[in-house]
């Protein structure tokens, strides 16, 4: 049992950095990270858990997914626009035109994801 709690803090805690990090790399998806996170605490730390179940950048995502598999429609919008600037910073950077096209329609891809996830229903 310990060896199993052990497992999940460490994978829990791995995907809140790489869910951090994610803010500021393109590409990077914060939202995955975090929810695997919140997951692999549950199992492991109880005091983690509640630190991200109560955490202020990520409360509201959290408890709205858990509840009702939705997001605020804000909290989109914000992830929709906090998306398109960073990859088109990256598109703009980036000197290959096969690229360029690459990361564009990965863009297109997570814009449509993001707007297939049902509102939450208050």
């Amino acid at each position: 049992m310990v060896i199993k709690r052990g497992f999940f803090l460490v994978i829990g805690l791995i995907s809140l950095g790489l869910g951090l990090l994610g803010i500021a790399v393109p590409l990077l998806p914060t939202v995955p990270f975090i929810l695997l996170s919140a997951y692999c605490f549950a199992r492991s730390s109880e005091r983690l858990h509640n630190w991200l179940m109560t955490h202020p950048w990520f409360a509201e995502a959290l408890n709205s997914w858990q509840q009702q598999r939705a997001l605020p429609k804000a909290l989109k919008k914000k992830a929709m626009i906090m998306t398109t600037l960073s990859f088109a910073v990256s598109i703009a950077i980036v000197p290959l035109v096969w690229v360029k096209i690459m990361l564009a329609c990965m863009l297109c891809g997570l814009l449509f994801y993001l707007k297939s996830i049902p509102d939450v229903q208050e």
